[in-house]
């Protein structure tokens, strides 16, 4: 029975008593009026009381057993169970699962992240570990006494020049993301040709796609005026990250299509690929520091990345105001695509 309900009967049986105490008053003598009053007000005590105990501890039962409900994360049973009902308890112990279930959710996002964090530092310190170990393990021979030898001598101080150079590079792309993150890094934004800075990427690593064999293809519309309203120099990182990622894990013999292709108010830049592909279940994970799809790559397999250049990518794409999308189908490739704003477009 419900809070009304419960206050309905007792409202009746009071009523019926104090109707019935007048019917007889007449007939009754003092003694008996005073012993009536207290039956009346006995009955009342015990109707009210227990009544609203009964309610009172059951409703508490059930926030309890809703609440175990939370625990186990079993939300649809008791979802629409308490809804529209207008008793205090009952509003009281819907605030409570809503509270409840929002701060589960919260745990089980900390937790997340916790579990992120933990991975982070976990691949910080792999990454950071490889070239200081092998630099470590140059110089250590050298001390030896392999350091007479000219020949080893050389070679050894290049290959530990070579690891401190990665590490260097490293910190700073450590660095960068850090400060793109808290926005500490300011777009140096204007106008600019991105035909002319998209040939300027392709000569730049056109040698390195010919070692794999790789083919480099640019379109865009010859009569469109493809200037952008943008950090040149953050945009040439951009494309060079891409276009190297994709000749890295390309299949070799194949092809590479960057298109720039004109809008009303932006340009959509397109880097496609016909290598391997990334599964579904990898792409949304891409851009996360240090991710990797193969867990067995390493230094030797990816040469000098960090494992920082998509995420990198996806801060500066953001702090243009657009969004770095991949596509992609295992065994067909991948695309990715971004937009800027055209430099007739820019904003005030």
């Amino acid at each position: 029975m419900s809070s009304r309900s419960i206050a309905i009967l007792i409202s009746l049986a009071v009523a019926g008593m104090v109707v019935g105490y007048l019917a007889v008053s007449d007939l009754l003598g003092p003694r008996a009026k005073i012993f009536w009053l207290g039956i009346t007000f006995g009955v009342s005590f015990i109707l009210v009381y227990f009544s609203y105990e009964a309610l009172v501890f059951r409703e508490i039962n059930n926030i309890y057993a809703g609440l175990e409900h939370i625990k186990r994360k079993e939300f649809r049973r008791m979802s629409n169970k308490f809804l529209f009902r207008p008793e205090p308890l009952k509003r009281i112990k819907d605030e409570i699962y809503q509270m409840a279930e929002q701060k589960q959710k919260e745990i089980d996002e900390l937790r997340r992240l916790q579990a992120l964090r933990r991975e982070f530092l976990a691949d910080v310190s792999h990454e950071l570990k490889t070239p200081i170990f092998a630099a470590q393990g140059f110089i250590h021979t050298l001390l030896d006494g392999a350091v007479d030898d000219v020949n080893v001598r050389d070679k050894f101080l290049q290959k530990a020049a070579k690891s401190l150079d990665g590490l260097d590079t490293l910190v700073q792309d450590l660095i960068t993301i850090s400060q793109l993150e808290k926005g500490v890094v300011k777009m140096e934004k204007r106008p600019f040709d991105i035909m002319e800075l998209a040939n300027e990427v392709f000569e730049q690593l056109e040698q390195k796609a010919a070692s794999r064999g790789i083919k480099l293809h640019l379109f865009y519309d010859i009569e469109s005026h493809l200037r952008v309203y943008a950090d040149p120099h953050r945009i040439k990182q951009v494309l060079i990250n891409l276009i190297d990622n994709a000749i890295k894990y390309g299949r070799e013999n194949g092809n590479i299509w960057l298109t720039l292709k004109d809008g009303k108010k932006r340009i959509l830049v397109t880097v496609r690929d016909d290598g391997a592909g990334i599964a579904k279940e990898h792409q949304a994970r891409i851009f996360e520091r240090f991710y990797r799809i193969d867990k067995s790559r390493s230094r030797e397999t990816t040469g000098s990345s960090t494992g920082l250049g998509l995420s990198i990518c996806k801060h500066i794409i953001e702090a243009h105001r657009s969004a770095l999308e991949v596509s992609s189908e295992v065994g067909k490739g991948t695309t990715l695509k971004f937009k800027l704003l055209k430099a007739n477009k820019k904003p005030n």
